[in-house]
């Protein structure tokens, strides 16, 4: 957990142990000139990320050298906020990519798998809100050259535990490692839903010294599921978080909905604006697509605006529907979904 809790750290790692990188910065030297000569040699479009960041925090898109200073001071403000720490590193910019990751899990045994990949590429604010297993853009071949690099670094680490690489998969199929989570995700729930396997489980008896369950020939895939992210936000005034009552809360009961939410409940303006979890699975894509969206619109949440329809909507476009959608997907349609 140590080793991959800083991405420059933890880049430098996945480097030594063979794993594609996106080209960067990731140095000690913090000052703006040594910053913005390393820019220059990546080349723009290039992203700011906040060393200890995550969630979107801390992180900035620049497009020229004359942006560079304003986005720099910025990035550099949210990271110390967020996380006490205003440290950045630099990477390449890859143009509307996929944003593709590995659920991996390993054993103090020497054991590794993976279990395929998870398609979170719809986002605002680099936050994800929607995403489904497996991804539309990953092939059977890809998916074992990506699963095979993941587990990879899972051994170069020693990683003992449930834990996600993430990646930035480019139009040509060339994938970069972004980061790696050492923990389950929010999105955990499409892969059990696909592999029939109960990962907080899996969590637990490798925590306790067994040896994992299964072997990678073991892992089989049975359709398609998505998630959403219900958030209580504003998503016609950019996404702006919501607090309030929930007066009246009717989750579909025909889908899996991770909450905690009632009706007469309290929605405070402390944490995350994610509210609750809705999932759905189905033989095929379009069924589960289907059924997430029949799931939105019978579904009651009154009393604080949240992005309900909005995630509706963004199931219904025919990018999405014909799986099509990058982490451009939100920006480039926001006329449409909104």
């Amino acid at each position: 957990i140590r080793a991959m809790g800083s991405k420059s750290a933890s880049k430098a790692l996945m480097e030594k142990a063979k794993v594609p990188t996106t080209p960067g910065y990731h140095g000690d030297e913090q000052g703006l000139e040594r910053l913005r000569e390393e820019a220059k040699r990546i080349g723009f479009p290039v992203m700011i990320k906040a060393v200890a960041g995550g969630g979107g925090r801390g992180m900035r898109l620049v497009a020229d050298d004359a942006a560079f200073p304003d986005a720099l001071r910025a990035a550099r403000s949210e990271a110390q906020n967020a996380f006490g720490d205003p440290n950045v590193i630099l990477e390449r910019a890859i143009v509307q990519p996929r944003h593709i990751e590995i659920q991996v899990f390993g054993d103090r045994h020497g054991n590794a798998i993976h279990l395929g990949e998870r398609d979170c590429s719809v986002q605002r604010r680099h936050q994800k809100l929607i995403e489904e297993a497996p991804s539309p853009a990953v092939s059977p071949e890809l998916r074992a050259r990506m699963g095979a690099t993941a587990v990879a670094a899972v051994k170069a680490i020693n990683y003992e535990g449930a834990g996600t690489l993430e990646f930035l998969l480019d139009k040509a199929g060339n994938y970069y490692f972004m980061e790696m989570n050492t923990r389950l995700q929010v999105e955990h729930p499409v892969t059990e839903a696909i592999t029939g396997l109960d990962l907080v489980e899996l969590q637990l008896r490798v925590a306790g010294g067994e040896p994992l369950p299964l072997k990678q020939e073991d892992v089989s895939f049975s359709g398609h599921a998505i998630e959403v992210r219900l958030c209580a936000e504003d998503a016609a005034h950019n996404f702006m978080p919501q607090s309030g009552t929930m007066l009246r809360w009717h989750a579909p009961l025909e889908l899996r909905v991770e909450d905690a939410l009632e009706s007469g409940g309290e929605i405070p303006p402390f944490y995350d604006s994610m509210i609750a979890k809705v999932i759905s699975h189905g033989t095929t894509r379009d069924e589960a697509r289907r059924k997430l969206i029949a799931g939105l619109e019978r579904m009651t949440a009154l009393g604080v605006t949240t992005n309900q329809s909005f995630l509706a909507r963004c199931l219904a476009h025919p990018a999405f529907a014909e799986g099509q959608a990058t982490t451009a997907f939100i920006a480039e349609r926001s006329v449409d979904l909104l």
